[in-house]
């Protein structure tokens, strides 16, 4: 009986291990670090994770930071940035790739030297400008060619409404002049464009994704909270995951505006300023790892 009892869990042990083990997809993530693991790839890394898929990274720069501040910005060269990109991908060949943080031309330029290598599909741009207090984290030149040779190249971009406005020189601050700054980036060369409503004086949270062929609006309820470090990173990711995974792109942004909203509610309520969301609220952990 002792002995049917541990083949028995025996058994129910391997296949929690073969389950646990499936890897969806794997991606590979090219932004900046974030000391306070808030935000940039140290939050890309947790949306995957606990998405369900497997994790690569390029790192673009190092910071140092907390939930009050950024202290420092150490930028990585761009040759040791297509070296992280080349040499992962050779060995894994990714599924997908989601672009945070790049701060000068020469990095854009040697990424998309780089993406081509390696025949990259399914690209995620998060056009990472603005610092939560009105900060461009990157300069005009870089801009510029962000604009005219990287857009074109992503399936889909994700800015909020500060970066939207960067890239199309215009002024937003109601949802017509967001749909506008929508079509002006598909006209600029952008496939699909999900910008990001937050910054917007309403209620309702008003995300639009626009392609050439539709306009689709997703409303959710304002969660009025300071823990909101990083949503932009983790929504981009969160987008890479599922669009990784052979869903449309538009089902992709609804799947990952919900993951994001349901990490703002459960939020872990960390450090003095800004705090993190709470990336675990998609994993429920196995009583035998409690």
């Amino acid at each position: 009986d002792h002995r049917d009892l541990h083949l028995s869990i025996r058994r129910q042990r391997q296949m929690c291990i073969r389950d646990s083990l499936k890897i969806k997809s794997k991606i590979l993530i090219i932004a900046g670090s974030d000391s306070s693991g808030g935000a940039g790839i140290q939050a890309d890394i947790k949306t995957i994770t606990s998405l369900g898929s497997y994790a690569m990274t390029a790192i673009t720069a190092i910071t140092s930071q907390n939930t009050t501040g950024v202290k420092s910005i150490i930028p990585v060269n761009s040759k040791e940035i297509s070296n992280q990109i080349e040499f992962t991908a050779k060995d894994i060949k990714p599924d997908a790739v989601k672009i945070g943080m790049l701060h000068s031309k020469e990095v854009i330029n040697s990424v998309i030297k780089s993406l081509k290598k390696i025949k990259a599909k399914k690209i995620i741009l998060d056009p990472v400008m603005v610092a939560k207090g009105g900060k461009k984290l990157i300069n005009d030149p870089a801009i510029k060619i962000l604009k005219n040779k990287l857009l074109s190249k992503a399936d889909l971009i994700t800015p909020n409404i500060p970066e939207a406005e960067v890239l199309t020189n215009s002024k937003i601050s109601t949802i017509q002049d967001v749909i506008l700054a929508g079509n002006c980036l598909i006209k600029l060369g952008a496939k699909n464009v999900l910008i990001k409503g937050g910054h917007l004086n309403n209620k309702n949270i008003q995300d639009v994704f626009i392609n050439k062929k539709e306009i689709t609006i997703f409303k959710n309820k304002k969660i009025n909270t300071k823990n909101s470090h990083g949503t932009g990173c983790t929504l981009s990711s969160a987008i890479t995951t599922y669009f990784s995974c052979g869903k449309t792109l538009k089902k992709s942004c609804e799947m990952a505006i919900k993951y994001v909203n349901h990490s703002l509610r459960t939020q872990p309520n960390l450090g003095k300023g800004h705090g993190p969301v709470n990336h675990l609220n998609s994993i429920q952990i196995k009583k035998n790892f409690r």
